[in-house]
């Protein structure tokens, strides 16, 4: 499941510019997504690197949002099945 929403993760850092209107294409020099569980909560963090002097944010925060909406997707699967 993280392997998916990783892959996820990084190809939104990449897709930023289509996704968001008005946000300029940037030219990354990579993105790197870190998984940790704290209790039964998913936490994701996204970093992104650019030799630009200009925010990454929107990048970031794409990136983070669908990494979990991946993960999301793959777990209610799972406990659909699991509360039948």
């Amino acid at each position: 499941m993280l392997e998916a929403s990783t892959i996820a993760a990084i190809q939104a850092v990449k897709d930023t510019p289509r996704i968001v209107p008005d946000c300029h294409p940037i030219s990354l020099v990579g993105s790197k997504v870190k998984w940790s569980w704290e209790g039964h909560s998913l936490q994701c963090t996204v970093y992104v690197s650019t030799h630009y002097k200009t925010g990454i944010e929107r990048e970031a925060l794409t990136g983070v949002s669908t990494g979990l909406l991946c993960a999301l997707d793959m777990v209610e699967s799972i406990e659909k099945y699991e509360n039948e």
